[in-house]
């Protein structure tokens, strides 16, 4: 098996917020947030109802995310389908609100 091909599109990013963008916006619960590696969206994993970290992957094809709830410091690429190593891990912007 060949290493993940997506490694170049891991940036430094800035979290866009302190939960899953689109479950603080609808009121949602979410399981567990995933950080997209090229822009910073957070999002909510797939074990989550809505799957928002999956959908923002589906709409921008932004390969690689970490665990970020608590940070957790691996990586994931959708593309390729396997634990990626990341340079580095994202601090978190602050306490993040639980729901489940």
């Amino acid at each position: 098996m060949t290493g993940c091909t997506h490694r170049a599109t891991i940036r430094e990013v800035t979290p866009s917020a302190r939960g899953c963008e689109e479950c603080l916006r609808i009121g949602s619960p979410w399981v567990h947030l995933r950080l997209c590696r090229s822009c910073g969206h957070v999002g909510c994993c797939d074990d989550s109802p809505h799957r928002h970290a999956r959908a923002h992957f589906r709409a921008t094809r932004h390969p690689i995310i970490e665990g970020y709830d608590p940070p957790e410091g691996w990586g994931w690429c959708y593309v390729d389908e396997m634990e990626v190593e990341l340079p580095d891990q994202t601090p978190q912007l602050g306490p993040i609100p639980r729901f489940v």
